[in-house]
């Protein structure tokens, strides 16, 4: 990347369930405060990876527009980024399909996400579908289209980065200088929030038990009984240790998160759980209140909000037009 040239960054949102506060504070806000302002940044709502899994088509649509809706009521501009829907722009899958002929078999089983998703559809009885394979194929199009150089993700989607970055390089070795290597960037706190009930396990918008997951549209009231209902530990006292610790440790993350301090030391300021809860809790409710009204007004009006994605699309159609056209070239297709 040259000196004088303005980064671009591209991140998605997976419209496979609610949004949480793991979402928001560990993407989202990312977006909203820093990347819009400082790159020239893409932000999509990937509904084609929605549908790797058994899903309904009227609650993906549901859940798109949402996810569309908070993401502007979170605070993305569409003056300052482009926000769009994934299958709205046709050179997503027309990439995909050679990131599949540039990928291996062997490489996608690897794939951790991959191999979880399939045991779990397997023990229930269910069929895996290809699509849940080949997904990263996709998500690579989705990041190289664009020329991106920065891809910031959670830590559960380094490896699909990682996987990225393995059949940008064998592109462009194979065929000439084609893609830009992208790098993962991730968020200095709250990278990961916690399920409250199973602070071992990530705040997934997906998971069937939701008591210890908190939505961005949940109201006040829902969100402190989840706060104050989090799993803790015997101990009494209150200590930041993620290893041994983890329930505490997750809301002194939340709680960090939240108010810009440091775990360790906010942890030296409580006697108590049930203090910490109720700050927690407080803290929360306040840090989502302006996005849930926001969103309450943009729902009201949503001419507003299909104006941004068409306009999105179109933008986000030129940007990547060009690279996937010289994709195709590079492999030896015809020109249209």
């Amino acid at each position: 990347m040259a000196m004088a040239e303005r980064a671009r960054i591209f991140s998605g949102v997976k419209p496979t369930g609610h949004l949480t506060l793991g979402n928001y504070l560990g993407a989202m806000r990312r977006w909203v405060e820093e990347d819009q302002h400082r790159a020239d940044a893409l932000f999509c709502v990937v509904d084609l990876h929605a549908l790797t899994v058994e899903h309904e088509p009227a609650r993906v649509r549901r859940l798109t527009r949402q996810a569309a809706t908070l993401l502007l009521a979170a605070g993305l501009d569409p003056a300052r980024c482009t926000l769009f829907v994934q299958s709205q722009v046709d050179e997503h899958l027309r990439l995909s399909y050679l990131m599949e002929c540039t990928a291996s078999d062997g490489e996608m089983r690897r794939m951790i996400q991959y191999k979880e998703k399939a045991a779990r559809e397997q023990a229930r009885g269910g069929s895996v579908r290809l699509s849940l394979l080949t997904y990263p194929a996709l998500m690579a199009a989705d990041v190289l289209a664009y020329g991106t150089h920065e891809v910031p993700v959670g830590e559960d989607q380094a490896q699909h980065l990682e996987l990225t970055r393995d059949l940008a390089g064998r592109f462009n070795e194979r065929y000439g200088a084609t893609f830009v290597m992208p790098k993962v960037t991730h968020p200095a706190v709250a990278a990961r929030v916690m399920d409250l009930q199973e602070p071992t396990s990530k705040m997934g918008k997906s998971h069937a038990k939701t008591a210890g997951i908190v939505y961005l549209l949940d109201e006040p009231e829902v969100v402190r009984k989840k706060v104050m209902r989090a799993v803790t530990d015997t101990a009494s006292d209150v200590v930041y240790e993620r290893g041994e610790r983890p329930g505490v440790a997750n809301l002194l993350d939340v709680l960090a998160a939240c108010t810009g301090g440091e775990p360790a030391r906010l942890a030296e300021g409580y006697a108590s759980y049930g203090a910490l809860k109720r700050d927690v809790a407080d803290a929360v409710v306040e840090l989502l209140r302006p996005a849930r009204e926001r969103h309450a007004e943009l729902a009201a009006d949503p001419m507003y909000v299909d104006g941004v994605l068409r306009e999105g699309a179109e933008r986000a159609r030129a940007l990547a037009r060009p690279r996937v056209d010289a994709a195709y070239r590079a492999v030896g297709l015809l020109d249209v």
